[in-house]
């Protein structure tokens, strides 16, 4: 198990990444504030559940891979920066002036995981962060060096969590804002894609 002391700086520093909106975050926000809570909270979920991929791949040694492929980098971050763009797009075509919710919200909430999931996972710089940020607070002294990375890994994952349902909970209050605001329904659409579309951007102009 990891030192105390490596634990608890770990804790603060995640603590204080999580805090500051990411990609993640910006995600969620743009999905509850034009579907509501349960969108954003499943979106929320989704982002989470990709980072249990990731800190499997951390544990399995597998983003070595990425690390070292610069073909595999390059896949995986356009395939997630096409997926983002592609959100963005049919949010920007979508001609609904309404801001209700659908009728199924359980398959909606469905779309919203699967959609934070695939965001999540597709990301090259997550699988990336968990390979250089998860490994300098594993002590080698105290030996199993993969239990070490993934207490790390559900850690992350968990207050991780924690901050992106925070920002859905809050977010989710502009969306009824506008909700009760008709003239600016037209206008949400065009934001949120436009959102999704400038996350694929920056995606796909990132560098390893």
């Amino acid at each position: 198990m990891p030192h105390f002391t490596n634990l608890f700086t770990y804790v603060v520093v995640v603590t204080v990444f999580v805090i500051v909106p990411g990609p993640s975050v910006l995600l969620t926000v743009a999905k509850s504030i034009s579907s509501g809570t349960r969108a954003g909270l499943m979106t929320a979920l989704g982002i989470a559940a990709g980072d249990v991929v990731h800190t499997t791949f951390a544990v399995l040694g597998v983003s070595a891979i990425l690390m070292a492929s610069a073909l595999a980098f390059a896949i995986m971050k356009y395939v997630g920066a096409a997926y983002l763009v592609y959100l963005g797009l049919k949010a920007l075509l979508q001609r609904s002036s309404s801001l209700e919710l659908p009728s199924s919200e359980r398959a909606f909430g469905k779309r919203a995981f699967t959609q934070g999931f695939l965001c999540e996972v597709l990301n090259p710089k997550s699988a990336l962060f968990f390979l250089a940020f998860l490994p300098q607070f594993v002590d080698g002294a105290a030996g199993y060096p993969h239990a070490q990375l993934a207490v790390f890994g559900l850690l992350f994952i968990a207050l991780g969590a924690i901050s992106t349902c925070s920002y859905a909970l809050t977010a989710a209050s502009v969306g009824s804002f506008l909700k009760e605001r008709s003239s600016l329904a037209k206008w949400q659409n065009k934001f949120v894609g436009g959102l999704y579309c400038a996350l694929g951007v920056r995606l796909a102009l990132q560098e390893r």
